[in-house]
């Protein structure tokens, strides 16, 4: 059993966005939810939250009673609060971390440009530390986090969940087995009215590409660890959308196009990663897909549209993804423990646990989990992504 503390209040932890449920897909969240449901099963202790705003605790302690307590048997929603109400405090987290016992779990949901800052103070005092995609926004953040999570021997892991999505993991072990990469394309989107849910950050602090390209990015640097290298990044912007809806520069669409080089020949292939956050409402929340070709086959998948379509009075018609988080109750009980928005919780606080109880050390789940140490090649390509529309030209992508 281990402790957790959860930094972070927003739409993926709690499902509220700002006093509000979230219009979205996640209206009871992931992240909290799934906390909940492994104390439920024995494996985590003291559950903390930590926000900026201590005054939201009252809501989101309703939020969760509403919509978790009252609609799973057996769920115990408590958790230690910080800041107290009515305190506001961009650095409550550091109170928070200091409460925890040596070796408790850190999960960090906040702003991107916050990743850094949060995780390694917590990774500074022993904890084993999750930290929403992207991990980090520059290369020299990333390596300091490594190095630190290496020599405190603790489990530092990006919370990239499409990697336990098991189409998408199935696709990755094809990837490596078609021959030598050629082409990846990739695309990714989010209602233009999200944008209201991220008006505090987006184009401030972080983007688009940061955001939701990391999916698709991960993913591929995840199949061609072993087989490719990326060489540059060069990125294209549109704009118009957002910047009209938030009053001040923000692009609505970005794209990456990543040249590879393979290892085994010195052959070239190239990716193109788009993500956008000015889509229409859909049958879907989020159009995910993407296209992939190897010297010996190709791969397609629509990880948004799998067969499966719902009907309603109410909501009219939608295409839903029980893989991500399956939120309908089965006879009052959580029936989500499957689902890999879930699994990706799951497995590192099991991994903690593990390492907590002397059973693995941190470097056991170097082949198994996204960790900071064999992620550093996405984080390149993203920031190299943000430095080529900044500055109007392709980036090199130096060696690993």
């Amino acid at each position: 059993m281990i402790d957790v503390l959860i930094v972070g209040t927003g739409e993926y932890v709690t499902g509220l966005s700002g006093a509000a449920t979230a219009q979205s897909d996640k209206k009871t969240g992931v992240v909290a939810l799934s906390v909940f449901e492994l104390r439920r099963q024995g494996l985590v202790g003291r559950v903390a939250l930590c926000g900026r705003d201590g005054g939201k605790h009252a809501t989101i302690r309703r939020q969760f009673h509403e919509r978790i307590h009252e609609v799973y048997v057996g769920m115990d929603t408590s958790f230690d609060a910080y800041p107290q109400a009515p305190d506001v405090d961009a650095g409550a987290y550091r109170q928070a971390i200091d409460s925890l016992k040596s070796g408790s779990a850190v999960i960090v949901f906040t702003p991107d440009d916050t990743h850094h800052e949060i995780a390694r103070y917590a990774i500074d005092r022993g904890h084993h530390t999750l930290v929403a995609k992207p991990f980090v926004k520059t290369v020299a953040e990333h390596r300091e986090l490594a190095g630190m999570a290496r020599a405190a021997g603790v489990l530092a892991m990006v919370e990239v969940h499409k990697r336990f999505d098991p189409i998408y993991s199935d696709a990755v072990r094809r990837m490596r087995e078609l021959g030598e990469f050629s082409f990846m394309s990739s695309y990714m989107s989010q209602p233009k009215h999200q944008l209201r849910t991220f008006g505090s950050w987006a184009g401030r602090s972080s983007d688009i590409s940061y955001y939701l390209n990391s999916h698709h990015v991960d993913l591929l640097a995840w199949a061609l660890e072993d087989l490719a290298d990326p060489v540059s990044v060069f990125a294209g912007q549109s704009t118009g959308v957002a910047s009209a809806m938030l009053e001040r520069p923000i692009e609505d669409t970005i794209t990456l196009m990543v040249e590879w080089r393979n290892r085994a020949g010195g052959n070239r292939g190239t990716s193109v990663h788009t993500a956008s956050w000015i889509a229409p409402i859909s049958d879907v929340h989020s159009q995910q897909r993407f296209f992939y070709m190897g010297s010996t086959g190709e791969i397609h998948v629509d990880q948004a549209h799998r067969g499966y379509s719902v009907s309603t009075d109410e909501s009219g018609f939608s295409s839903p993804n029980p893989l991500f988080m399956n939120y309908l109750a089965d006879r009052g009980r959580f029936a989500g423990q499957d689902s890999y928005g879930f699994v990706s919780i799951r497995k590192f606080i099991e991994s903690a646990c593990a390492i907590k109880a002397g059973q693995y050390v941190a470097p056991d789940f170097e082949g198994a989990l996204p960790t900071a140490a064999n992620t550093l090649r996405t984080t390149q390509i993203l920031e190299a992504g943000r430095r080529s529309l900044d500055e109007g030209t392709p980036i090199a992508v130096e060696p690993v």
